[in-house]
């Protein structure tokens, strides 16, 4: 069953690029069938020079087979290119069709699945399935022409020869079979321990400065070497099996070419073959050692595109949870106002005794400005990712400008909801191009604009390439207030009329995160901003401050209106103007 499934996938792979398939199968044909006819030309050339012999009989045999030699050598070069050409495009289409489904899956996907794997899958095993539907289509391909046409020829010449010649091919076959699933299962070791070394590597190199910090290069030095070594182990095991299968298939195919040498003489010298008849045989039956011993060869690849297949497969067969659908409404940018409306959310992740939000319910107007306080694990970042629906939220509990978010668009509400997230990840190029990369286009004047109201524009201005300065990976070579500026700056630029700050201004000072609001509340033009945050001083600016504690919202209010209420609220504020003294 697992065997009919990976062939239709391998067919569905292949069935865009019919044609060159095809042009590469009827090449292949006609070289093998040119591979028959060259033996049987020889043959008739050798009784015919026997009885015989001058140079206008030789021309006449030797300049056709030369030539059908060459158009041989031709087809045979188009056969490839078709064939390995086909591989490539399947390779560039499996690439593009991972990348762009992994873009659809939520976050919540690559929380359970490394980089590390899913890096491997994208370029390793999509090899392997260029390397099945290239060489191994080509090659078997070929040894099945080469069987089907040179088989009856060789029979017609002689039929007990041809059936001495290939009595230890049965036993070779059994052999494939018997090793083919013990190469699977170790084939499929080693792409996974290929996967958990790159996961490996990534993750360490991500995280290199952690790793100088706490000393810990030994450590991920044993923890490599162990990895390292079960791939090796792994590696061992599958080239062990392949050296006791390889050699043993190559040196049966070659005991065909003996049986034919030792019967064939003995049939000449009794005068009972031709020695036309016999070194025909003998070519037809070497042109069956070539593509039988390459079989072992073919099984590799094959094994190997078969576990990869399975690899692959088992990312692309995973549906987006969240994702358009036929009932899907479109939400004009230009009419949002902004309203958020939550009514009895709740909200529980996977495998969770207790739920992130509870029967949570409020309205924040158009232009409003919220803050969101409360200690951590409260359930502040969950309402942020669901606000976007990067959660899978149920429908009927949260709304945008009255209508349900699970029914709107994505691509609309997304551009309707800008979103900074407190690990303010940044690309490895321009600053320009960091704070331009929801809208690209956009002119020096606009983001020196956003840059200005995120607070950023005078640090930028003194980089030795100003926004042309490129910062590192995960723009490593900015502080952290910078990248939580510049990210802002970027969620600014799209002006989107909701924007979701979560704890994105924590590694900058109360009064720069205070500037930055009155920025944002502040013009014709303004957004619903909700701030989460633990900075009480900027919280407190906000035209309302919602106080989460266990999921739920147990106070909302203005900053006077809360710190003269008995609640948490007070409570977070005592704590904080302690701090502040301490300070």
């Amino acid at each position: 069953m697992a065997e009919s499934r990976r062939l239709a996938k391998l067919g569905a792979y292949l069935r865009p690029h019919w044609r060159e398939a095809t042009l590469g199968i009827i090449a292949l044909l006609s070289v093998n069938g040119l591979g028959v006819y060259i033996p049987w030309l020889i043959r008739s050339a050798v009784d015919q020079l026997s009885a015989s012999f001058n140079l206008n009989q030789i021309l006449r045999y030797v300049v056709p087979i030369i030539l059908l030699s060459s158009a041989m050598w031709l087809i045979r070069m188009a056969s490839r290119i078709w064939l390995f050409g086909v591989g490539r495009q399947v390779e560039f289409d499996l690439k593009q069709q991972i990348f762009e489904h992994l873009l659809k899956l939520e976050p919540s996907y690559f929380a359970t699945n490394t980089a590390g794997d899913l890096i491997n899958r994208a370029t390793s095993d999509v090899d392997n399935i260029r390397r099945l539907v290239g060489f191994a289509v080509l090659s078997l391909a070929n040894t099945v022409f080469a069987y089907i046409l040179t088989l009856p020829v060789m029979l017609t010449i002689s039929v007990d020869l041809t059936l001495a010649s290939l009595a230890v091919y049965p036993f070779m076959f059994w052999l494939v079979h018997l090793f083919s699933n013990r190469l699977r299962k170790q084939q499929a070791v080693v792409q996974e321990e290929l996967s958990d070394i790159s996961e490996l590597i990534q993750e360490d190199i991500s995280g290199i400065a952690l790793i100088k910090i706490y000393a810990q290069e030994e450590n991920e030095r044993r923890a490599f070497a162990q990895k390292n070594q079960q791939l090796l182990a792994a590696n061992l095991q599958l080239a062990k099996s392949r050296n006791i299968l390889f050699p043993l298939i190559g040196g049966l195919a070659n005991l065909s070419s003996l049986v034919i040498i030792w019967l064939g003489a003995t049939r000449i010298s009794a005068g009972t073959l031709a020695v036309g008849d016999f070194l025909a045989l003998l070519i037809y039956v070497e042109r069956l050692v070539f593509p039988t011993a390459l079989l072992g060869f073919t099984i590799t690849a094959y094994q190997r595109g078969e576990v990869s297949i399975d690899r692959l497969e088992s990312i692309l067969a995973v549906t987006p949870k969240i994702q358009d659908t036929e009932d899907t409404v479109h939400l004009p940018l230009a009419e949002v106002k902004g309203e958020l409306t939550a009514t009895n959310l709740s909200f529980s992740y996977p495998n969770a005794n207790t739920p992130a939000l509870e029967n949570i319910n409020f309205t924040i107007f158009p232009g409003e400005t919220v803050s969101i306080v409360g200690a951590i694990g409260s359930g502040k970042s969950t309402l942020a990712n669901a606000l976007p629906r990067l959660l899978d939220i149920e429908p009927g509990q949260l709304f945008l400008d009255g209508v349900d978010i699970t029914t709107i668009a994505l691509a609309d509400l997304r551009n309707a909801i800008a979103y900074v997230p407190q690990d303010s990840f940044l690309f490895s190029t321009t600053i320009k191009n960091n704070i331009r990369y929801g809208d690209p286009v956009s002119e020096q004047q606009d983001v020196e604009s956003v840059a200005k109201q995120a607070q950023i524009h005078p640090e930028i201005s003194h980089f030795p390439q100003q926004y042309e300065t490129l910062v590192g990976e995960r723009g490593i070579t900015l502080s952290g207030g910078q990248r939580q500026r510049t990210a802002l700056a970027r969620a600014m630029l799209v002006n989107a009329p909701v924007l979701i700050l979560d704890d994105a201004l924590s590694s900058v000072d109360n009064q720069t995160a205070t500037q930055i609001l009155n920025n944002l509340a502040s013009g014709a033009d303004r957004k619903t901003v909700i701030f989460i945050t633990h900075q009480l001083s900027a919280a407190a600016a906000a035209d309302r401050i919602f106080v989460m504690d266990k999921g739920k919202i147990v106070q909302t209010g203005n900053h006077l209106e809360l710190v003269q209420q008995d609640g948490l609220y007070r409570n977070l504020w005592s704590q904080h103007q302690v701090e502040e003294l301490l300070h």
